[in-house]
């Protein structure tokens, strides 16, 4: 079964406004019930739809981070913001390919022929913006490389190893790129790109012991 989040926003607290909150949360439970969607949470808001540091924002977007959702349900899109904010966060649910559905359209979202232009002006500033992120990290690894960096001297999980010859990589890099939003199979690339032979797979499970360790750690 599909789960959904329902995201309800006024723009003030008068009371005409809460009149229209809860008629866009019934409205929208209705919808649901005829798809047959799983509602885990209902979000109400009531910020203006220009500001994008609003909490309900936050907590939407984390379930769906976490796998605990994958759509969307809302009266139209610009309950969920308006201006810029609108955009950078219809390109961060499409990046976290979460389904979106309208009450206004009476099923998926459809974005107007300006909006979807700017979405994909966005992506492929974006996707050349890693690519570039990328290439100079792969030139700045060949270059310590090339000068006697053995990265590999300072990983903090050796005694892990068991059994089977474990492939060595510099974890710290691991950790670094993962907090710039690269994926591990992204990770993997650039890591092949200077002569570590690892897969996804391996990349994962490495950052999976480090973080194991590090919890570890903090537990003493």
């Amino acid at each position: 079964m599909t789960k959904a989040i329902i995201y309800c926003r006024v723009s003030t607290e008068k009371e005409v406004q809460e009149t229209s909150i809860n008629r866009q949360q019934e409205e929208l439970q209705l919808f649901a019930n005829k798809y047959n969607f799983e509602i885990i949470k209902v979000i109400e808001e009531k910020q203006s739809g220009y500001e994008i540091e609003r909490e309900g924002i936050f907590d939407m977007l984390e379930e769906f981070q976490n796998g605990n959702a994958d759509t969307l349900l809302v009266q139209d899109e610009t309950r969920l913001g308006r201006g810029n904010t609108k955009i950078a966060l219809l390109h961060q649910l499409h990046r976290l390919n979460v389904n979106i559905y309208t009450l206004s359209h009476h099923g998926e979202l459809q974005l107007s022929e300006g909006d979807s232009m700017v979405l994909q002006i966005v992506s492929i500033v974006e996707e050349y913006q890693r690519k570039l992120h990328n290439a100079k990290i792969k030139r700045g690894m060949k270059k310590a490389v090339s000068n006697g960096f053995n990265p590999t001297d300072n990983l903090s999980n050796q005694h892990l190893a068991k059994g089977r010859e474990r492939k060595e990589f510099p974890i710290e890099e691991v950790i670094r790129l993962k907090k710039n939003n690269l994926t591990f199979k992204e990770i993997a690339s650039v890591l092949r790109g200077v002569g570590y032979d690892v897969s996804k797979a391996t990349v994962h499970r490495r950052y999976q012991e480090y973080q194991s360790l590090e919890n570890l750690q903090n537990q003493d």
